[in-house]
């Protein structure tokens, strides 16, 4: 696997942005995330530019189709996964001239792509019968295998319209439940049975090396399997500083042992009724790092600022201002973080 990228000190977004507008969307982003950017998701054109359907266009030799709970793997290509990869088309065009626009060329700038995790993929897409594709381990082998083929073409083809690296989220909000067993079946009387954690690492792992690119694993849940995750080959791991509580402190402990790097959410997805300040947003991980007894270098060297989640349910202005609040709150930790 290749040698990962460190985010340490860097800011970036988590991926989807409010609107229908690729070009706009992708000129925000550059221009308020030009260090660490990120290829914008917009969900709200609809099916194929969700979470799970983007995803459908970048698996390879496993096209999905609308299903009444959500997508289902089909044996033919059909509309939906025409809509997904026309979607993802224009997007990376959208990226390719906001990239030339804004003169940047070279390795020495890295974009993030996202894409579902294999585990939320298995909680979400059904195979023919309706089933969850979780309760079929070898169709669950075959989407972790097929994201981690698609997720490198799809890097290539950035690498070839912009030259920079690539950096891969995996999007897992379902992991926790996976790992549980508390997903419903398609009936009252149906379970989905538990993941055992062995099995779901080795799925996590296969797309991670599939793909061969330094990976950060994101979620916004609670109760995240932090050992999972520290055993993990994904060199990264994002998740919502508001959701931590004390039990969570140890796990995240051994994630900055094991030399995991963090990119904490720390300004709100969605806009505050009361005015917040980037001092206000970046105290949490400064006293993250306290209570765990750390040294707040790692604040330049182990961690980057992200906003709590994706910003598609908030308005356009607020994203904007998350993103600032983002920056100032990652640039005052790299620039003293003993001040505050």
């Amino acid at each position: 696997m290749t040698q990962p990228v460190s985010i340490g000190g860097l800011v970036t977004g988590i991926g989807s942005w409010p609107g229908t507008d690729a070009r706009e969307s992708a000129a925000t982003i550059l221009g308020e995330l030009g260090g660490f950017p990120h290829l914008v998701e917009l969900p709200a054109r609809g099916l194929g530019a969700d979470m799970v359907g983007r995803t459908g266009g970048i698996l390879v030799d496993i096209n999905l189709d609308a299903s009444t709970r959500s997508y289902r793997v089909a044996p033919r290509r059909g509309n939906i996964a025409k809509r997904s990869e026309d979607f993802l088309n224009q997007d990376l065009d959208a990226l390719e001239e906001a990239w030339e626009n804004a003169r940047l060329v070279g390795a020495d700038h890295v974009i993030k792509l996202q894409a579902a995790g294999p585990l939320t993929l298995g909680a979400e897409i059904e195979v023919a019968n309706g089933s969850r594709v979780l309760v079929d381990r070898g169709a669950l082998r075959d989407i972790a295998e097929s994201l981690g083929e698609g997720l490198a073409r799809h890097a290539a083809e950035v690498t070839r319209r912009t030259g920079a690296r690539v950096i891969i989220q995996l999007d897992e909000p379902q992991m926790p439940a996976v790992l549980a067993g508390s997903l419903p079946g398609r009936t009252k009387m149906e379970s989905v049975p538990a993941l055992p954690e062995p099995e779901a690492l080795a799925i996590l792992d296969s797309a991670i090396e599939g793909c061969v690119l330094p990976t950060i694993v994101h979620s916004c849940s609670t109760d995240l399997p932090w050992d999972l995750l520290r055993r993990s080959k994904a060199f990264a791991v994002s998740f919502d500083m508001s959701l931590i509580t004390s039990k969570d402190l140890d796990g995240i402990g051994q994630l900055f042992d094991a030399g995991k790097q963090l990119a904490l959410g720390l300004v709100p997805a969605s806009e505050p009724e009361k005015p917040v300040t980037w001092k206000e947003c970046a105290m949490p991980a400064v006293t993250l790092i306290d209570r765990l007894g750390f040294s707040r270098e790692l604040l330049q060297t182990q961690v980057a600022v992200t906003p709590r989640c994706g910003l598609a349910g908030a308005g356009l202005e607020w994203s904007r201002s998350a993103l600032r609040l983002c920056s100032d709150a990652g640039a005052a930790m790299v620039d003293d973080p003993s001040a505050f």
